[in-house]
């Protein structure tokens, strides 16, 4: 009988956001397809912060709800340059979180985890 192991490393894990993003554009801004920051943008999606940017510069909107932020995952990188920026630049946790459209508590839960 064949065993399968569990496989719990990130590069598995992730989705491929490269192919995503394509076919997005693709699909629905085909005049962007030769834009040279989108094709820059899309060939280096490795953080959270990444998509992010990306995501942003394609669906650009004028109102940008809370509502809509509530289902935004970060990986570590990402999460260790929000702290180290809000250390830089000597920030509270509420204009942080104003800042990049997240909790107070999650700033306070990620400080804690992350020992900064």
């Amino acid at each position: 009988m064949l065993r399968v192991e569990n496989i719990t490393s990130d590069i598995f894990m992730r989705p491929n956001y490269t192919k995503i993003y394509q076919d997005i554009i693709s699909d629905y801004f085909p005049e962007k397809i030769k834009d040279p920051q989108i094709t820059r943008l899309i060939g280096g999606l490795e953080t959270a912060e990444d998509v992010i940017v990306l995501n942003d510069i394609l669906f650009k909107k004028a109102e940008k709800s809370f509502k809509n932020q509530q289902l935004r995952s970060y990986d570590k990188r990402t999460i260790e340059k929000i702290l180290k920026y809000q250390k830089k630049y000597n920030l509270s946790n509420s204009r942080i979180s104003l800042e990049f459209k997240m909790s107070r508590n999650t700033i306070a839960k990620w400080k804690k985890i992350f020992a900064v």
